[in-house]
């Protein structure tokens, strides 16, 4: 994943404070940089449980609805 190619151009654009997102950008890793973020933040890891089991229990709802459970 990383090589000569996918390392950031040193030069007067390093982001001062963002060299985490940089490096992600340039390593073309964002997603995964968001999802870990967004889990290590306890707000985010609830709302990301939240979201599941709504969407769990909406599929629940629509299955037991049309008859397929």
């Amino acid at each position: 994943m990383s090589g000569p190619e996918n390392t950031p151009p040193k030069g007067n654009k390093d982001w001062e404070g963002f060299r985490e997102i940089d490096r992600a950008i340039a390593e073309n890793r964002v997603t995964s940089y968001t999802w870990k973020k967004t889990w290590a933040d306890p707000w985010g890891k609830a709302g990301l449980i939240l979201f599941g089991i709504l969407f769990v229990a909406f599929a629940v709802y629509v299955a037991i609805y049309d008859g397929l459970i």
